[in-house]
């Protein structure tokens, strides 16, 4: 996908750490909602597998369809499920059938940076993965940075 690739010349690499993606589900469609629930988003471990994703790692899920941005914990759910569950407050913004993304985040070194590989898995209306993508950032001779989103095989 060469055709989003984008040149950053000459940024100056900040001190001390920065947050990035680490890993992405996007267009993910919610397939329920439990207000009574501890609290959480439950995922199917077939896809957070996908793209690293651990359980009770913490995410930011965003919802397409309403604007709500929220921070929560991911549960693994049954095997093959293609769930997406939100649960306990994190249910009050959302609707079954809205379209998510969902991003796990880290901290890193700004030099690090060129050495990430966040992958991302893309979503059909059932849940199933219709893409795969990598992000990448690579510095040249000069020392400018270069974004490029790469389609993974598989």
């Amino acid at each position: 996908m060469d055709d989003e690739a984008g040149d950053v010349s000459h940024i100056e690499m900040p001190a001390g750490t920065i947050e990035v993606v680490r890993a992405k589900l996007h267009d993910i469609r919610v397939t329920g909602a439990d207000l009574n629930y501890h609290g959480s988003v439950t995922l199917d471990p077939e896809h957070c597998e996908e793209v690293g994703i651990l359980p009770l790692e913490f995410v930011e899920v965003w919802n397409k369809a309403s604007g709500a941005r929220l921070s929560t914990y991911v549960i693994w759910g049954e095997r093959g499920s293609r769930c997406c569950i939100l649960n306990g407050a994190a249910a009050r913004t959302c609707q079954v059938g809205d379209p998510v993304i969902i991003v796990a985040r880290l901290t890193i070194s700004p030099s690090a940076l060129v050495q990430l590989r966040p992958r991302v898995a893309v979503f059909d209306a059932e849940n199933r993965i219709i893409d795969r993508l990598e992000y990448r950032v690579h510095a040249d001779d000069n020392g400018a940075l270069r974004f490029e989103t790469v389609r993974m095989r598989g």
